[in-house]
């Protein structure tokens, strides 16, 4: 488990369980990347941190988690666990909650998509980070809000708008 401190932005608890991820100092690097660019389109600054677990496992573990969590017996990309209902920007929980990704489908929507890895990853790491303050797209008004959100902090990160089809990029970062 490694621990790291932003400026500006949660304390991430990281921990690879399973899967192929790869390095834990360049997955850190990835969440921290996308914290900062989140914490930074929220206009949230340094002083109001709170402490963010990140888990990057495998399909069957994530599978077990939506069946328990959700009801749905089936692997997905990310699944976030908020430690609130409610957050309130200017005053954030000790522990805003946890995230958890899955290898598997992370790489094969990757693939599918014809996206780099790794911008694809940083993608559903703003996607949970966002469910964890609040963010929703269950109705199509907070669909399109939050859409619009993850496009301007991915933006910052410099990955292409993610909601495009066709999605093309000269960055070979996998």
């Amino acid at each position: 488990m490694s621990v790291s401190t932003l400026h500006a932005g949660p304390e991430l608890l990281l921990s690879v369980e399973a899967g192929g991820w790869g390095s834990e100092t360049d997955l850190a690097r990835l969440a921290e990347s996308a914290a900062a660019a989140t914490w930074a389109e929220l206009g949230l600054v340094a002083g109001n941190s709170c402490e963010v677990s990140v888990l990057f496992t495998d399909d069957e573990a994530i599978r077990t988690l939506n069946a328990d969590w959700r009801g749905m017996d089936k692997p997905t990309n990310v699944l976030s666990f908020p430690s609130v209902s409610s957050v309130d920007p200017k005053r954030l929980p000790p522990l805003l909650g946890d995230i958890v990704l899955a290898f598997e489908t992370v790489r094969h929507e990757a693939e599918v998509e014809n996206r780099p890895f790794n911008h694809h990853l940083l993608h559903l790491l703003v996607h949970g980070l966002l469910h964890l303050m609040g963010y929703d797209h269950e109705v199509e008004d907070e669909a399109g809000r939050m859409e619009a959100i993850e496009s301007r902090i991915l933006a910052r990160l410099s990955v292409p708008y993610p909601y495009q089809t066709g999605y093309e990029t000269e960055s070979d970062d996998e």
